[in-house]
């Protein structure tokens, strides 16, 4: 069922109302804090409320010795259906509007005990809800609000599971504006979402009909469960008889605690919802999922997760979740997307991930970067299947251009070696909102998102402006390093003698020997001009032997640096072993194609312009040991660029006069 605006909005405008009740008493940024638990507990309440007789009569018919598990399972068929919660408190929110208004603290807390501890810790622990309700009774308004939730009515045949969702994050979203913080961190528009579905279950439509098909679905990052809770929408529509087992971790406490709620409240298993940090605490180690879909936090330093993070690397290496690489610390998209792989299934069916990102993780980092390392180790396994930018200014705390990333390790044959790129960034593919939320200013219609989806489908015959297909290792190059050889000329001046006291080999000898050596120095002429370092070194032994001084490496190193300078006419420098010794600061790097040979390369793009350059052959790559650094980047303004040419000068010239005639003729309005 898909929920009409008007019923979300007044269902958010409505609890919105209560939140004002708080004005005075709490500040803007706890209103949620008192609101989402309430919607919780109310939602739960209208559930429970027709079975609670039969619930309270198994209770009390429960024998002392009973174990934990069997006390659940009776309750929970008391409850009957599919719902994995109950509650043995003899208040409904009906019962507790009867009661003595006076009592409604100490009658509510009763109510919250009366959940599973597993439900008790979302209210007592995420929520905090016990703070709240003191705080509420304190202040006089606990009756007030309680009693406009009860004008409510958020049984499941009145507000859909679906239309509950949205509820949650419109209020996490108002609540989050007024308080500053970062609402985009809890939820994606929605219809960023059915895109990523639909992409992600199109190739599978034929697999997934019939009996006993079961189908697992995680999300790394899942929020308040909007993802999860689409993804079971969109292959219920496909096979209403499917198993869909929904499985997920949550940082943020509110936002674990509502997705939990959704859990209980919709025949799944809340325990696979679990809260903590993925990326240190993995909760689903041993699992692997059939779809993955996520949005995780973009541009979040990782920094304080990175000793554990950095441990498993290092010690697991391709074992464990992260041997790929790790991005720089300001940064842990590639992390997400890097565990999400780790749970691919190995099995016939295998396992289709969708992950949308923003630009960094396209071409952040050069070759042997840990972003460069986690895009090759991708592409050169063939998980990559398609990659699709979208519109900026879609989500709620940002404009910035995103992307969506499929990958697969079942890859259709014809898919098999190749990745997609797919530009749904263009005025086709969004409309403006007629009113803005946050950052979020546009929308994906139903006819763009269809046409994307078609795009992607049809591969190799999509339309070649939109959709552009490559062999994965276009996006590969090899990083080589070009030499220059050096070439120094020298004289002694006496700006050179005087820079030569500050370097700090000098600057570490006695006074005394600075003293001798700078009287020997007096010995080399002043209009001379060396254009090679050998005849300069062979003019100041011999000053040096006269004098009788010996001076150590570093000394000499410091003398000739300091009287030299760089100069094409002069002669090349060589080592010991008569070896061109290159000029680090002339040195450059080449990207070369991996299709291409990098002496061909070298031949063609450098060798025409400076005949005498090399390239450091010692300079390889860590894995294949072949000349050059490998690196992948993705960078689609080079693939999806068009040349617009500029306007003739004629044209602009003629547009600047006639802004100047309306300029002089607004400044003699106002002069008269």
């Amino acid at each position: 069922m898909t929920p009409t605006p008007n019923n979300v909005q007044g269902l958010a405008n409505f609890a919105w109302s209560i939140a004002e009740l708080l004005r005075g008493d709490f500040k803007q940024s706890e209103y949620g804090k008192v609101v989402l638990p309430f919607v919780v507990m109310r939602r739960l309440d209208a559930i429970l409320e027709p079975t609670k007789d039969d619930v309270l009569s198994a209770a009390a018919n429960l024998p002392q010795d009973i174990d934990d598990e069997t006390l659940r399972m009776i309750l929970l068929g008391a409850v009957g259906s599919d719902i994995k919660v109950y509650n043995t408190s003899r208040f409904t929110f009906t019962k507790l509007k009867q009661q003595d208004p006076g009592q409604l603290h100490e009658n509510l807390i009763d109510y919250l005990q009366g959940f599973p501890p597993d439900v008790q810790d979302v209210f007592l622990e995420k929520f905090l809800i016990t703070d709240q309700l003191k705080r509420l009774n304190d202040a006089g308004l606990l009756w007030k609000v309680f009693e406009r939730f009860t004008e409510i009515d958020l049984h499941p045949s009145k507000v859909s599971n679906l239309e509950m969702g949205y509820l949650f994050e419109e209020l996490i979203r108002r609540f989050s504006e007024i308080s500053n913080e970062t609402a985009g961190e809890h939820f994606t528009p929605r219809e960023v979402i059915r895109l990523i579905v639909d992409l992600l279950v199109e190739p599978d439509k034929d697999k997934l009909s019939g009996l006993g098909v079961i189908r697992q679905v995680y999300d790394p990052a899942c929020g308040t469960g909007g993802m999860l809770a689409l993804t079971e929408e969109a292959l219920k529509e496909i096979n209403a008889d499917m198993r869909v087992e929904l499985f997920g971790q949550e940082l943020n406490g509110e936002s674990f605690a509502i997705c939990r709620s959704d859990m209980l409240v919709t025949g799944h298993d809340p325990d696979q919802i679990a809260y903590g940090n993925t990326l240190t605490q993995d909760a689903h180690t041993s699992r692997k999922f059939h779809y993955m879909i996520s949005n995780p936090p973009y541009g979040v330093d990782w920094k304080k997760y990175k000793e554990p993070i950095v441990a498993e690397a290092d010690d697991m290496g391709h074992d464990g979740r992260f041997g790929a690489g790790t991005p720089r610390v300001s940064d842990g998209q590639l992390l997400f997307l890097q565990h999400m792989i780790s749970k691919m299934r190995q099995d016939e069916a295998g396992s289709r991930i969708g992950i949308v990102m923003n630009g960094s993780p396209l071409f952040t980092g050069g070759a042997g970067s840990g972003e460069s390392e986690i895009r090759r180790w991708m592409l050169e396994n063939d998980w990559v299947e398609a990659i699709i930018a979208l519109p900026t200014d879609l989500f709620y705390n940002t404009g910035i251009q995103t992307y969506v990333w499929l990958l697969s390790n079942r890859k259709s044959a014809e898919r098999r070696g190749k990745v997609q790129l797919i530009d749904a960034s263009g005025e086709a593919f969004w409309k403006s909102m007629r009113k803005s939320l946050g950052s979020k200013r546009r929308e994906i219609p139903d006819e763009a998102r269809a046409e994307i989806v078609r795009n992607y489908t049809l591969f190799d015959a999509a339309d070649d402006k939109i959709s552009k297909i490559f062999p994965r290792e276009a996006f590969g190059y090899r990083e080589i390093r070009v030499e220059r050889p050096l070439q120094l000329a020298f004289e002694v001046t006496d700006e050179k003698i005087e820079a030569l006291k500050a370097e700090k080999a000098i600057q570490k000898l006695k006074d005394d020997e600075v003293g001798a050596l700078l009287a020997t120095l007096e010995g080399l002429p002043r209009d001379h001009r060396w254009m090679s370092r050998d005849g300069l070194e062979a003019d100041l032994q011999k000053v040096l032997k006269a004098s009788g001084i010996k001076i150590g490496a570093p000394v000499k190193k410091a003398v000739l640096s300091v009287f030299g300078e760089r100069d094409e006419e002069a002669e090349v420098c060589r080592d010991k072993k008569g070896q061109m010794e290159a000029d680090s600061d002339l040195r450059d790097t080449e990207l070369v194609p991996l299709d291409e040979s990098w002496e061909t390369y070298v031949e063609r793009e450098v060798k025409p312009f400076v005949p005498d350059a090399w390239v450091d052959e010692s300079h390889k790559d860590d894995s294949d040991g072949e000349v050059g650094r490998v690196g992948y980047e993705i960078n689609f303004n080079r693939y999806f660029y068009e040349y617009v040419p500029p306007r003739p000068l004629e044209e602009i010239d003629a547009e600047l006069k006639a802004l100047e005639a309306e300029i002089a003729g607004l400044l003699k309005e106002v002069a008269a």
